[in-house]
């Protein structure tokens, strides 16, 4: 993944059905991500940023345009969030990821949850 100069450094991570970026301070501390998830069927994103910044997002990945060329994916408002069911999916996924970035994010899934409720 390209790093872009004057912004936090980026870590990309990747499932079959997730994919998993984190901005992380000079310090090392983990400032925010994107959990991009449901890749195969009706992908959508949790974002996070510090201190206490959340959204849920669906993804429009710019396809099913009759007659046109495929557009850039772009981020768009998303209803539906089901917290125990991202939680469970990422918690199937992320047995690779160094374990403090999984804590931090099946944290962050679980408090979203409990604003959404």
């Amino acid at each position: 993944m390209r790093q872009i100069p004057g912004e936090n450094r980026r870590r990309w991570f990747y499932s079959r059905t997730m994919d998993l970026i984190v901005w992380v301070a000079e310090s090392g501390k983990i400032v925010g991500f994107q959990l991009c998830y449901d890749r195969e069927r009706d992908e959508r994103a949790l974002i996070w940023r510090a201190p206490r910044y959340f959204t849920h997002m669906a993804v429009d990945d710019g396809e099913g345009r009759a007659f046109r060329h495929k557009a850039s994916p772009i981020l768009t408002p998303s209803g539906g969030f089901s917290a125990p069911r991202l939680a469970e999916a990422f918690r199937q996924e992320s047995a690779d990821l160094p374990p403090d970035i999984a804590r931090l994010v099946s944290a962050k899934i679980a408090a979203f949850g409990r604003r959404k409720a």
